[in-house]
């Protein structure tokens, strides 16, 4: 099954498929995302899904719950 994944700002969308890793996902489209641990706790990969739902890309993978996800990104100078 293939859900469209959007990042914003910068509006790139590419189709992913279910279960698919979203750092992958974004490496693909051209997104940068953070990362730091890859494990979930130092939080550098944090995004925010459409619905205000703060996940953590290094963990998360295209849910087949929506027929698109919109990531927002955040800037984070630290990382």
């Amino acid at each position: 099954m293939t859900i469209r994944v959007r990042f914003l700002p910068d509006d790139v969308t590419v189709n992913a498929e279910v279960g698919e890793p979203l750092l992958d996902v974004a490496q693909r489209a051209g997104v940068f995302i953070a990362t730091g641990c890859l494990m979930g706790s130092c939080h550098a990969c944090t995004v925010e899904l459409e619905d205000g739902e703060v996940i953590r890309a290094c963990i998360s993978s295209v849910s087949p719950e929506r027929e698109e996800m919109i990531i927002n990104l955040y800037g984070d100078p630290t990382w």
